[in-house]
């Protein structure tokens, strides 16, 4: 079983985006695939609600305080939706058990600076995460992708790509649905931008 862990401490940068859109990657394989949500906000468990019964099956995994159930028995991909602001027990808990974790994080230097602390500790690799930033709302040939890059790699991590600012995430997700519910050629541009992340997560 593979666990992918999405963590920011700042609110906003795009979690539960990239998090929905992961698990329907999964589920879209043939997967047997959980969302678990450890926001307060349940972002992704209202997503789920609103997910209909004809799309590839996405079960939610409820997670409270840090403590961690073990997901049924034929699960074989988990990805974990994490709020803002998490630290402490919640932190270490999802870290423990975290295969990879994908921080998505925003060009601006007000994103990059309120996450400069949770990523040095990450940098620190006091677990055994592969660890990887996804910058969010990006256009990859601007100055401020190279600045996220500078910045991200300064700390030894890897920058895996770029996901555009488009109306197709936001659009999707009022349905709950992804990119890979709806036909390729609506989605092409954002599938491309995906192709290199996924290496990334699916390599073992």
């Amino acid at each position: 079983m593979q666990v992918i862990a999405v963590m920011n401490p700042k609110g906003g940068v795009g979690k539960s985006t990239f998090s929905t859109n992961l698990a329907g990657y999964f589920a879209s394989q043939g997967h047997q695939v959980m969302l678990g949500d450890a926001d307060v906000q349940h972002s992704a468990r209202a997503w789920l609600a609103l997910r209909p019964a004809h799309l590839p099956k996405i079960a939610g995994w409820e997670m409270s305080d840090g403590h961690i159930v073990k997901p049924p028995k034929g699960t074989t991909h988990v990805v974990i939706d994490t709020p803002a602001g998490i630290k402490g027990n919640k932190l270490d808990a999802i870290l423990k058990i975290a295969d990879k974790v994908v921080v998505p994080l925003q060009a601006s230097m007000f994103d990059i600076l309120a996450t400069e602390d949770f990523l040095k500790k990450l940098a620190k690799r006091e677990y055994k995460n592969d660890i990887g930033v996804l910058g969010m709302r990006v256009n990859a040939r601007t100055k401020a992708a190279d600045q996220l890059a500078h910045y991200v790699t300064q700390l030894d991590l890897p920058v895996l790509g770029y996901l555009r600012d488009t109306q197709n995430y936001i659009q999707l997700a009022a349905h709950g649905a992804t990119l890979w519910d709806v036909a390729p050629s609506r989605v092409e541009k954002d599938l491309v931008q995906w192709e290199e992340l996924l290496q990334w997560i699916t390599k073992t």
